[in-house]
This record gives C-alpha cells, sequence and structure tokens, in this order.
C-alpha cells in the first residue's frame, strides 16, 4: 500500500503551491508553474516571498530562526536533541545557506510559514473505520436528539450496507472539521518531541474526536481506556511526505496514517465523538470518492478502502 501512495506522491504538489497561504489569506506565494517546480530545473526569475507566521517567532515548540539566529545549531537529518529531523522517505538536501530543501520541490515560499521546525514536521493521523450497517434503534435515535455522532447506514434488512454499482461495502471513517481551514479531516497531529508515533494517535484522536481535553476523573479514564484497548492494534497505511498548504521551501509535513478498523461494531464504532479544540464538529464520514478532505487525507482514505476491499471505484 505504502509502494502505492509513494507512486501517487510522485505527482507535483498541488495544494502548497495555492496562491493564499492558510491562516493569513493576504500572504501570496509566488507562482510556480509545473514545469518549474523541481529543484532540478532551473528558475532564473525564481523570487518567493519571505513568510514565517507570527505565532511562530517566540514559541516554545518551535525552532529558533537560523537565517538570523546563530547561536543554535541544528543537526538535520538526525534526532536533536528530542526532536526528529529525519525524513521518512530519504535523507533531504540542504541549499547553499544550511537550509532544508522540500523534497517535492517548489512551493513559493521560504521561511516556514505556520509550521515549527526547519525541515519534516511530523505528525501522527488515525484512521478510525466501521462498515456503514443499517441499525433501526440508530434511526430512532436520530428522530428524536440532535446528537450527530450516530451515523449508521440504512438498510431494510439491517445488513451492511453496500454499495449498488461495485458490490461492495461501504467504510465510514471518524473526521473532524478543522477550525483553522473549515475542510473535513483526520484527526490528526503534530508527533512531541520525544513522544512515540503510537501515542501521538491516540492522543489526537481522544483530543479532537473524543473531547479528552474536557474531561476530568472517571470520565477521562474511562475514554482512555477505551482508547487503549481499541488502539492495540492498527495498520500503517502510509508513511512520507504530505501535500499540506502550510509546506514551504524549507518546512514541510510528514506523517505516519494508521488504520484502527471496528469490524464488529463494538469497539471503536461505539464511541460517543465530541470535537476538540481545534475542531468545529466531528463525526463518522462516508468512505467515497466524492468526499473532499484537508491535505492528502483523500489519498490515505482511498488506500484504507482498498486495504478493505471496501466501496472505491478506480477513476
Amino acid at each position: 500500500l505504502n509502494k502505492a501512495f509513494d507512486i501517487a506522491t510522485k505527482r507535483l504538489h498541488q495544494k502548497c503551491r495555492n496562491a493564499a497561504y492558510p491562516l493569513d489569506p493576504d500572504v501570496k506565494r509566488f507562482p510556480v508553474p509545473d514545469a518549474k517546480v523541481p529543484w532540478e530545473i532551473a528558475f532564473d526569475d525564481y523570487t518567493p516571498v519571505n513568510y514565517t507566521h507570527p505565532s511562530v517567532w517566540n514559541a516554545l515548540w518551535a525552532d529558533p530562526d537560523i537565517r538570523y539566529d546563530h547561536s543554535r545549531k541544528l543537526n538535520f537529518n538526525a534526532i536533536d536533541n528530542g526532536v526528529d529531523r529525519t525524513s521518512y522517505p530519504n535523507p533531504y538536501k540542504l541549499n547553499e545557506d544550511g537550509l532544508p530543501l522540500n523534497p517535492q520541490g517548489r512551493t513559493g515560499m521560504t521561511g516556514r510559514g505556520s509550521l515549527g521546525r526547519w525541515g519534516p514536521n511530523h505528525a501522527a493521523d488515525p484512521i478510525v473505520t466501521r462498515l456503514a450497517i443499517a441499525f433501526f434503534l440508530c434511526l430512532l435515535f436520530r428522530l428524536y436528539t440532535s446528537i450527530s455522532f450516530c451515523s449508521w447506514k440504512l438498510d431494510v434488512q439491517k445488513k451492511k450496507a453496500i454499495n449498488p454499482d461495485s458490490g461492495k461495502f461501504i467504510l465510514q471513517f471518524v473526521a473532524i472539521k478543522r477550525r483553522d481551514t473549515n475542510e473535513w479531516a483526520i484527526p490528526g497531529g503534530m508527533v512531541d518531541p520525544g513522544e512515540s508515533v503510537s501515542a501521538t494517535l491516540k492522543r489526537e484522536f481522544s483530543e479532537e474526536a473524543l473531547c479528552s481535553v474536557g474531561a476530568f476523573g472517571s470520565e477521562l479514564e474511562e475514554i482512555r481506556s477505551q482508547v487503549n484497548k481499541a488502539f492495540k492494534n492498527g495498520f500503517e497505511v502510509y508513511r512520507g511526505y504530505v501535500d499540506d498548504p502550510r509546506n514551504t521551501d524549507h518546512a514541510w509535513m510528514e506523517t505516519v496514517a494508521v488504520n484502527f478498523h471496528d469490524d464488529l461494531g463494538t469497539g471503536l464504532a461505539k464511541f460517543k465523538l465530541v470535537a476538540g479544540d481545534d475542531a468545529i464538529a466531528t463525526r463518522w464520514v462516508d468512505i467515497t470518492p466524492e468526499v473532499e478532505l484537508y491535505a492528502s487525507h483523500r489519498e490515505f482514505i482511498a488506500l484504507t478502502a482498498k486495504l478493505h476491499d471496501a466501496h472505491w471505484p478506480e477513476k
């Protein structure tokens, strides 16, 4: 599966070449035509905009601006004082000023944008899935309440929902609506220094889809217990570069996407979904080619559908 997506990522990145930068639409990238994206291709007129969001300037979680602050040397392509500066695909190159070069090519912007690290910024994306199942009681529940987390597919025979065209089961996954871009996304997040990817997967899902930040005492312990039990077995769907709208020439996103599937509907599928601080909504979403998602998340979802031989027609 990773190999299949590696082939896809060799296509030119698109979302990090959009004109307006997220969080600050007044900041415009220098336009980069497809033919000029690779670093190997000369682009004499290339004058990218230099931009680092104010939230990054003096943040404790961010690197210093090493272009002007020479008090600290960063060790790229290595674990640097607990910060993972290695790249998942291959070691990345540095330019003549010692700055990391985006392995996918030009983006029209230098600096770090809203990313904290020079070079790779590591994230983890938990893809929590279930089969869409007909469930009459759930229909009644939705009719008489305003809670939106229950989203089983309806089938008069109360069986797993099947797409009539492909004849395959329909998968659903837990999605959040991001507060910063208003797009639906996998409830993932950044890997903290010294934190394992598995710990990040649990923490981010708990915070963004179950709102564990607002839970205390026995409620918090119950959430942790449920997540620990459900996240024991996962399948790595993807590891590598992400076409993220925040990427710049010198800072970019990479992720590990892991699928946790509840085939019987007795574990993950029973979670009560509550949006966390970085989300404005959360719900179960059908996995179909029509779904539009943040960054490269649609590609991760496509790989997950293929992993389970679920509905996802080839175009």
